[in-house]
C-alpha cells in the first residue's frame, strides 16, 4: 500500500479521472510555482474504479477554479489547513472564460490580432459547449481546441 502523507495546508484534488493528473499539473502552472506537489495516478476507488489525486500545499488562492471547471467540474477541491479539510469547493462552469480554451477558426479576430484574450462564453451547459466571443467558433469537450 502507498502511503502519501497529509498536508498542513494547501489543497486536494480528488476524483480526477484516471490518467488527467499530469494535464491538470500543467494546466494549473504547477510546474511554474515553489510548491510541494504530490500526484497519485490510477488509485483505486469505489466510486470511479480508479482515479487521480493531487496533493498541493501552497496558498488555495493560487489555484485558478475557472480552468479546474472547464477541465473537469466533478473534481473535488478539499481545502486544507493546519492538516485538516478546512473547506469543499464546489466546481462550477464559468459563464465566460479568459485564455483557457484557443480559438481555431483562422478567420476570428485573434487569430490575427495575437495579443487579444481568448475570450469564450458558455453556450450549452448540459452539453458543456462554450463559444468564442468575437466568431461564435463551438469549443466542446471533444474538441482539440479545448485547453490553450
Amino acid at each position: 500500500m502507498l502511503n502519501v502523507g497529509k498536508i498542513e495546508e494547501g489543497f486536494v484534488l480528488d476524483h480526477i479521472e484516471a490518467g488527467k493528473s499530469l494535464s491538470i499539473y500543467h494546466h494549473l502552472k504547477l510546474d511554474k510555482l515553489d510548491c510541494t506537489v504530490a500526484i497519485i495516478k490510477n488509485a483505486r476507488s469505489n466510486k470511479m474504479g480508479k482515479k487521480d489525486i493531487l496533493k498541493v500545499e501552497c496558498d488555495i488562492n493560487t489555484l485558478n477554479l475557472d480552468i479546474l471547471a472547464v477541465i473537469d467540474h466533478n473534481i473535488t477541491v478539499n481545502v486544507i489547513k493546519d492538516g485538516e479539510i478546512v473547506d469543499k469547493k464546489e466546481l462550477v462552469l464559468p459563464q465566460e472564460i479568459h485564455n483557457v480554451i484557443k480559438c481555431k477558426n483562422p478567420r476570428c479576430i485573434t487569430s490575427i490580432e495575437q495579443e487579444l484574450p481568448h475570450i469564450f462564453v458558455l453556450a450549452d451547459e448540459e452539453k458543456e459547449i462554450y463559444r468564442c466571443k468575437y466568431c461564435e467558433e463551438k469549443a466542446s469537450r471533444s474538441a482539440t481546441q479545448w485547453y490553450t
